[in-house]
């Protein structure tokens, strides 16, 4: 009898300490401290993963100095797409879009114009219609005249403050802490092993920024993404372009210059980077000219990945468009990654969908 009590109790006790350490959405200390030796042990990946193996595999390869496919350390380029390769964009939408819509609806001390206001009210429609494709037109030079005239440390504190926001459709989780973890632990194997990780996304540049900020070690020049003009606080009203920086100025945000998707992204990469990568990561027909411009005519042994947006219990998955994406990989000679089938976790075990 006493032994049955004892091991009832004993039962308890790994009952509760399962309980407390059950995963939750990995914070961003937690996410920082992500590391991934140069053997290739990652912890949120299936065993099994065809696409794992051949990441390691071609990492092993180009870092040999032995081998015929060695890549410098100065050319070790890996470029990244961020809304849905290695961040939450389902959400039900990208970042950039939800913040958008609480600046120009929902932000109590902001009067957004009837322009802004009626596109936002657009968007959130669009979005909750779930119609496929993209009718209303760019958000982008709505998303940039909400946040106009404001300054960075302005900017930069609205958007940490909006990253505490829970997304929704999926429980336990805050847009500052949706990034992939699995994907996650690539960028940190690919600047364990010295490649020069860039972020090359059609998010606003510095909201990009923020957001990774002290999560990920990748310096602010490491990050190209849409643009809008920077302004000293004068400028436009004197002398125009020809207005000169003055001891008591300060930068605030202007108006939309141009979208970081598509060719841009590869005009974008020639001219802050100035060399071919080597690797590439999309998810999406915009990260299409970037992943061809990687592996078409490299001088150097480079490679394509793409992932597949083919979860439905873990994430807000499509199967239907996880299949266009799968035969658009296919046909480009990208590796396909599935959220499904190559990954243990997407955010933690605890983020589960709603």
């Amino acid at each position: 009898m006493k032994k049955k009590l004892i091991a009832g109790i004993l039962a308890g006790l790994i009952s509760l300490s399962a309980a407390f350490t059950t995963t939750q959405a990995a914070t961003r200390d937690e996410i920082a401290a992500i590391k991934v030796s140069k053997s290739g042990k990652f912890n949120y990946w299936t065993k099994e993963s065809a696409a794992k193996e051949k990441l390691v595999a071609y990492v092993k390869d180009v870092t040999n100095k032995n081998s015929k496919n060695f890549i410098p350390v100065e050319d070790r380029i890996a470029t990244f797409d961020m809304d849905g390769t290695f961040l939450c964009e389902t959400a039900p939408y990208y970042f950039d879009g939800m913040l958008f819509i609480h600046r120009a609806l929902y932000d109590e001390n902001y009067n957004s114009s009837k322009s802004d206001r009626d596109f936002a009210i657009s968007l959130e429609k669009f979005i909750t219609s779930k119609n496929e494709g993209d009718k209303l037109g760019s958000s982008a030079p709505h998303q940039a005249a909400v946040f106009e005239g404001m300054t960075y440390s302005e900017y930069t504190n609205y958007v940490e403050k909006f990253m505490n926001t829970p997304v929704k459709g999926l429980s336990n989780l805050k847009w500052g802490e949706a990034f992939y973890l699995p994907m996650v632990e690539v960028i940190k194997y690919l600047q364990k092993n010295n490649f020069k990780v860039y972020v090359v996304s059609g998010s606003e540049r510095q909201l990009i920024r923020v957001l990774l900020g002290d999560a990920f070690n990748i310096p602010e020049n490491q990050i190209i993404g849409t643009d809008i003009e920077i302004l000293a606080k004068n400028q436009g009203k004197i002398n125009g372009l020809n207005y000169d920086y003055r001891k008591d100025d300060y930068l605030i945000r202007s108006k939309f210059v141009i979208k970081n998707l598509k060719m841009n992204k590869v005009s974008a990469i020639y001219k802050e980077i100035g060399k071919q990568p080597v690797l590439a990561f999309g998810n999406s027909s915009g990260d299409l000219s970037m992943l061809n411009y990687t592996i078409n005519g490299n001088k150097y042994k480079s490679a394509a990945f793409f992932i597949l947006c083919d979860d439905l219990d873990r994430e807000l998955g499509d199967i239907a468009k996880a299949e266009k994406c799968r035969k658009l990989a296919e046909k480009n000679g990208w590796t396909s990654i599935s959220m499904r089938n190559d990954w243990t976790t997407i955010y933690g075990d605890n983020v589960k969908r709603q």
